[in-house]
């Protein structure tokens, strides 16, 4: 019988659909304290992310399915890059509440919510302390690091808002909703010095961490804003810091930081026009059923012996 260890369990209906399709797979959860490290040994694939111990405790894996579009935990176990254990992940399930995420919080800064619901709290009606501050987004150039799914997915609600679009990838891809060319890595600076708007969208790897610095930051207009939206550490929390405390930019919307859960002590927490929301850009019903389909659809691949869906290239990490 095929064994699948499940890192954290499904909903009861995903694991009822499980069992009924696939009879022939024994699903083994790892709750109530159980170590994915103890269960793995005779696992033929694992529904989330290993550490080293857990790779050398596993003697007949075969195929991980990462949960989520991210496999940076790919970098602290390079030995898998020379087994024969196939990766895959969930990209595209997380795409759009991502996005619908990311103009939640760049319409938030530039409509001044916060504002407007500490006046709510006061029962506070003053129409003329907006009327000069408030700020529209049609006309406005946003810049997109990373255009995959969850870059084109903002991109399409972007083109929608009247933005300006520009994108960089790592590996530039057909254009789509509005942005008339996909530009390599090469030319972020140049990207940079023409967004108002700054939105990651693109996997944390050697090559993307940190690669929104002061510089970076320096050479977008004056009172910008960054999202960060796909990994902590691509931006430089202590220059973004700065350049708000500065004016240089007018807010910033952070739903992943470099350390999670943040520190009490963290500056993110009190910077001036910043929204910080805990890594839940991509949660919603609609991600959470696209994403246990996801593994749903490649077991029954993985049985047949059939190419599965959405392969990492381990080297590349993404």
């Amino acid at each position: 019988m095929t064994r699948i260890v499940l890192s954290f369990p499904a909903p009861p209906e995903w694991m009822s659909r499980f069992k009924e399709t696939y009879p022939q797979v024994d699903f083994v959860v790892a709750e109530n304290g159980a170590k994915v490290q103890d269960l793995i040994a005779d696992a033929d694939a694992l529904f989330g992310g290993v550490s080293s111990e857990e790779l050398r405790a596993a003697k007949k894996l075969r195929w991980i399915q990462s949960p989520g579009a991210g496999v940076e935990w790919l970098w602290g176990v390079p030995e898998i890059v020379g087994t024969d254990i196939q990766v895959t992940n969930t990209r595209g399930a997380h795409a759009e509440t991502i996005a619908e995420h990311t103009f939640f919080l760049l319409l938030a800064l530039t409509r001044q919510v916060r504002t407007v619901l500490d006046y709510q709290a006061r029962r506070e009606w003053d129409a003329w302390k907006f009327r000069d501050t408030l700020r529209g987004i049609r006309g406005l150039t946003m810049g997109i690091v990373g255009f995959g799914n969850i870059g084109r997915a903002i991109a399409e609600r972007a083109n929608a808002f009247g933005l300006k679009l520009l994108a960089v990838d790592a590996h530039p891809g057909a254009p789509a909703h509005g942005v008339a060319e996909v530009w390599p890595l090469e030319r972020f600076d140049e990207m940079c010095a023409q967004s108002d708007v700054l939105v990651t969208a693109v996997p944390i790897t050697p090559r993307t961490r940190g690669m929104i610095g002061a510089k970076q930051i320096g050479l977008m207009k004056d009172r910008g804003y960054v999202l960060a939206m796909s990994r902590g550490g691509i931006v430089d929390e202590a220059a973004l810091v700065d350049a708000l405390k500065s004016g240089k930019l007018a807010g910033a919307g952070l739903d992943v930081q470099a350390t999670e859960p943040m520190k009490d002590d963290d500056p993110l927490w009190t910077a001036p026009n910043t929204i910080v929301t805990p890594h839940v850009s991509g949660a919603s019903e609609l991600t959470t059923n696209l994403m246990w389909n996801f593994l749903y659809e490649n077991v029954g691949r993985f049985l047949k012996g059939e190419p599965l869906t959405n392969l990492v290239d381990k080297k590349l990490g993404y």
